[in-house]
């Protein structure tokens, strides 16, 4: 079994922010699968460590920086080519940010369309 992740203080807001958001389990506080008639509280808002597997599973990969800060996985920061900014890519060839990469996908379309506009 894997060792359990300490989130610091600045990661377990931003952890309680996505439960609070997109966790299916969470139901104003409480956790429906420990549900047993009695209300029992999220165990993973209560305490920093990395203990519920749902959240590990579902909730935490949406949020992929986060899940990089805490878990580690296997993936790099890379610099975009644009602008220089850090972001967390998709797939081994990203080479942009998510905006830039919008913004060059556009660039790249017009000059495509203009070269065969060119040939009729």
């Amino acid at each position: 079994m894997p060792a359990l992740c300490r989130m610091s203080d600045a990661q377990f807001r931003r952890a309680k922010k996505l439960i609070r958001r997109l966790c299916a389990n969470y139901d104003g506080g409480n956790c429906l699968p420990l549900d047993d008639g009695d209300t029992c509280p999220c165990p993973q808002m209560i305490t920093p460590t990395l203990i519920c597997k749902y959240f590990r599973a579902a909730v935490l990969p949406s949020d992929r920086e986060l899940w990089t800060e805490i878990v580690g996985g296997v993936h790099h920061w890379k610099r975009c080519v644009l602008c220089g900014s850090r972001f967390l890519p998709r797939s081994n060839r990203a080479a942009y940010c998510d905006g830039c990469a919008r913004q060059e996908a556009r660039r790249r379309t017009r000059d495509r369309v203009r070269r065969y506009r060119g040939r009729l």
